[in-house]
């Protein structure tokens, strides 16, 4: 065969995965857009919106301690119906969405609610794709959370900086506006870079082990399946392993193997 011909493995950048830059240049900028909302909340309902203090820092603490409790639900929801990628897409439109809604007084807390929610698709579900672009025994796995973190840092750090100066000199909804602009960017890079990034994991199904296990033993008999199918062909060494490990394979697999 041609050399020219084979398929070559993806250069590594910076000695890692080049899902791992994609997913920290995604994560600086939805980080730059939560903090950088967040810097101007408060001053905005006082200032702007003529709320009291105690309102607006129970306001405040009301919408922190939303944002903090959803992606309790956002993960339940993208490991049940999702997926990971689509969770994290929905959650990121929204909370753009959410910030360009801010620009309308009348629409203030539909867009905290917005945010919120969108926060708790968004959030649990960056960060596990992060392991799953290594092997677990992969010296390199450990270390590429810390880069990861460094990229949640560096968005915290110029977030305040950046929309926090916008919104002060030239009007609260542009600070608003960058902080939203700042998660359309996060959300191109996710896309276009979606190639780099591991597969979905299998959405889970009660009862699925159970069905494909049946399976296993009707094609294969128990001997096959107690020797790990290795006397069989490829197609049936492969639904024997997603039989035993249904949860952890993608859910088309299972399904193209069924077709």
């Amino acid at each position: 065969m041609d050399a020219s011909l084979t398929a070559r493995p993806p250069t590594p950048w910076f000695g890692h995965p080049r899902g791992l830059v994609v997913l920290f240049l995604t994560e600086m900028w939805e980080r730059f857009s939560f903090y950088g909302m967040k810097a101007l909340l408060i001053y905005y309902m006082i200032r702007h919106l003529q709320f009291s203090q105690a309102d607006a820092s129970l306001i405040y603490g009301a919408y922190t301690g939303g944002v903090y409790l959803t992606p309790i639900f956002g993960g339940y929801i993208a490991d049940r119906w999702l997926g990971r990628r689509r969770a994290i897409q929905i959650g990121g439109s929204l909370m753009a969405l959410g910030h360009f809604v801010l620009a309308s007084e009348a629409l203030f807390f539909p867009a905290l609610l917005l945010i919120a929610l969108g926060n708790g698709l968004f959030l649990p579900n960056l960060p596990s794709q992060v392991g799953d672009l290594y092997d677990p025994q992969d010296p390199r796995r450990g270390g590429s959370y810390n880069i990861y973190y460094v990229g949640v840092n560096l968005g915290a750090l110029l977030a305040p900086l950046v929309c926090g100066t916008l919104g002060e000199v030239y009007g609260w909804h542009v600070g608003f506006g960058a902080a939203g602009l700042g998660m359309c960017l996060g959300l191109a890079i996710y896309q276009l870079g979606a190639r780099h990034l591991p597969p979905d994991r299998a959405i889970e199904q009660p009862g699925i082990e159970v069905r494909q296990a049946e399976m296993c033993r009707e094609r294969l008999g128990n001997r096959a399946l107690a020797r790990s199918g290795r006397s069989v062909d490829g197609d049936d060494h492969a639904l024997c392993l997603r039989a035993r490990h249904a949860l952890a394979r993608p859910h088309k697999a299972i399904a193209a193997q069924k077709n």
